[in-house]
């Protein structure tokens, strides 16, 4: 066996020690998330259907198919976006745990084998400092996001059988073709595929820094990780309020929010859609559909910010390779 197989197989190895070590946060938490939307949405169908049959209201009467027969191809396509954006607002839950559960695993990455002194075992097998530090960073920008897309498709799946049935029932058959129309949910499910190295790419910051202060704190990372920036924040204000200093908002929003928020899903959007979204796009239907498109996905790949970012990121990444090397001491 060659020594670059025995390597992928060693990080293949760590990828599968960290899946299995944090399953529950990585896996469950997002299926829980959407198994728990689903009833959610059933409680709310069942609640509309009492309450139409509580006020004698009918569904059943109204004739879909003459609505079917007389939409046009324009209007297709505006329910199939107003379909895709529902979906998307109804997956926020999904990624905010996603937050949440990254967010603390990279804080505790590094810092939870030197508070047990379990690093001791990690170093004595034949694995070196930087493979275990990236396959922590794969993990996060790569093992979790792909698992949270999946939550999110079985979301997607759920919801629309749910509404079907619903359907079904109430009215026929008639809105089966917009609610499955394969175009615009492979569509879909392949902008959140597609976005997933864009987002790993934007998230390098908070992922450089959470596993920085992982890896050098003695003690309580969550504080240094946020008061750190907090601090540094609260002080340029007052320095941009006694002096007309004009940094403020610029630190807030490049420095702060990208160490802290960048592994939220999507925030790079708010850039694609102030920078790329043309004039003529007033409705806000389109102006959504527009920035949820393949094309602004890649613009994003153009952005400086994204770049200087993920450049930042790196270089703290190495940081922490460096003090997981010599900072093994546990200072609980």
């Amino acid at each position: 066996m060659t020594t670059s197989a025995i390597a992928t197989n060693k990080f293949a190895w760590l990828l599968k020690r960290e899946f299995w070590e944090y399953r529950g946060g990585f896996f469950m938490a997002p299926l829980i998330t959407a198994l728990v939307m689903l009833a959610i949405i059933m409680l709310a169908l069942v609640t509309a259907e009492f309450k139409a049959h509580q006020h004698g209201i009918q569904l059943g009467g109204m004739n879909l198919d003459q609505v079917v027969e007389h939409i046009g191809t324009g209007d297709v396509a505006k329910v199939h976006a107003a379909i895709d954006i529902g979906l998307m607002g109804m997956s926020v839950p999904i990624g905010i745990v996603f937050c949440f559960v990254v967010f603390f695993y990279l804080l505790g990455a590094l810092y939870n084998d030197r508070a047990d002194r379990s690093v001791l075992f990690w170093k004595s097998l034949p694995l070196s400092d930087t493979e275990t530090v990236l396959a922590k960073v794969a993990t996060a920008m790569f093992v979790a996001p792909v698992l949270a897309v999946g939550a999110m498709i079985v979301l997607h799946l759920g919801f629309l059988i749910l509404l079907s049935l619903y359907s079904l029932v109430r009215v026929g058959a008639s809105a089966l073709p917009f609610l499955w129309s394969p175009t615009h949910l492979i569509s879909l499910w392949l902008k959140l595929v597609v976005s997933i190295p864009v987002n790993a790419l934007w998230a390098l910051p908070t992922v450089g820094w959470l596993l920085l202060c992982s890896s050098y704190v003695r003690s309580k990372p969550f504080l240094w990780a946020v008061l750190l920036p907090v601090l540094s924040g609260v002080i340029i204000s007052w320095v941009n309020l006694v002096q007309s200093f004009s940094l403020s908002g610029w630190y807030w929003q490049n420095i702060f929010g990208r160490l802290l928020f960048s592994i939220v899903p999507f925030t790079w959007l708010r850039k694609i859609a102030t920078v790329d979204t043309p004039d003529s796009m007033d409705d806000d239907l389109r102006v959504l559909n527009h920035v949820l498109s393949l094309d602004s996905i890649g613009s994003a790949l153009t952005m400086p910010s994204l770049w200087i970012g993920a450049a930042a990121g790196v270089g703290m990444i190495a940081a922490a390779i460096y003090f997981r090397r010599s900072r093994i001491e546990s200072y609980v």
